[in-house]
Formats: C-alpha cells, sequence, structure tokens
C-alpha cells in the first residue's frame, strides 16, 4: 500500500500564457463556476447548521464562501479532471474537537481524482464588532460565528506519470 503526500495550497493564475482573446471568456467562465461553488458551499453549510450544529444562526464573514471557492478553482486547475473530479470535505474546528459537516462530490458523474479538505474554525476575536450594536445583540444570542481564515488540504488520489 503506498501512502500518497498531501499537497498544501498554491496560488496560482491558469490564465497566464493564454492569447489575450481567450482571457476574456476564461474569466467570465472562471467567475461563473466560483460563484456557482460558492453558493453551493452555502447551500451545504445551511444544511449542516440544521444537521450537524445545534445553533440558532451561523454567521460567515462577507465573501468567505467565495474566497473558498476561488482557491478551490485554483487548487483543481492543475487537475486532470479539473473540479469535476474533487471531493470536497468541510470539518468545523471548535477549540479541539473536529466534526465533519459535509462532503461534496462537485460532479457524481466523474470520478475522485483528488480531495480537498476545508477546515473551518470558530471565530475567537469578534470580528462583529464593526456591527451596529443592535445587530451584536441578535448575533450574541444561540449564534456561532466562523473566523475568516480557514484552511485547505488537497490530497491527490491517483500517481502522476511525470
Amino acid at each position: 500500500m503506498e501512502v500518497l503526500p498531501f499537497v498544501d495550497i498554491k496560488q496560482h493564475s491558469g490564465l497566464e500564457g493564454c492569447e489575450p482573446e481567450y482571457n476574456e471568456f476564461f474569466r467570465l467562465e472562471e467567475t461563473s463556476l466560483i460563484e456557482a461553488l460558492s453558493k453551493r458551499l452555502e447551500g451545504e453549510l445551511r444544511t449542516a447548521k440544521r444537521t450537524h450544529l445545534s445553533v440558532g444562526e451561523v454567521l460567515l464573514p462577507n465573501g468567505l464562501t467565495h474566497s473558498i471557492a476561488k482557491d478551490l478553482f485554483y487548487l483543481a486547475d492543475s487537475e486532470p479532471c479539473g473540479l469535476r473530479g474533487c471531493t470536497l470535505y468541510i470539518d468545523f474546528e471548535n477549540n479541539d474537537l473536529k466534526t465533519n459537516l459535509s462532503q461534496v462530490k462537485c460532479d457524481a458523474s466523474t470520478p475522485s481524482t483528488f480531495e480537498v479538505y476545508l477546515t473551518l474554525k470558530q471565530a475567537t476575536t469578534g470580528w462583529n464588532s464593526f456591527l451596529p450594536q443592535f445587530l451584536k445583540k441578535i448575533t450574541s444570542s444561540g449564534a456561532l460565528m466562523i473566523s475568516a481564515e480557514y484552511g485547505l488540504t488537497k490530497k491527490q488520489l491517483y500517481r502522476s506519470s511525470y
């Protein structure tokens, strides 16, 4: 049995070296895919709130799901099947307790070529300090605040020949 290594997140742009007239097309496609993935993440978190988290509300920093979706898109850029070959595991870490919230198969008809483990954490510092006073009272009762920081770990499920 062979253990394949975990790969940490790499930031890069897949548009380098493309012809200028194609760049606009790729940006439009990239934007729509990132937006769709962001919406899917929001849906998974709504479902997880009802099934795994016993809180009234889950509060996310503005743009968190979009940022995660963008990072996932760039992680999938170097994969043979792209984002279609991704299986995403969403975990929530509170103190030392880690809970699996969801498993998302990006395309059920495509075999998984890589897995990504997303770890969300509870906010320890109050990013809600920027909220008006009346909203602070609402957010303090039965609400879980997610930190703007998250972890992404990629695991390849195949061996590259080069």
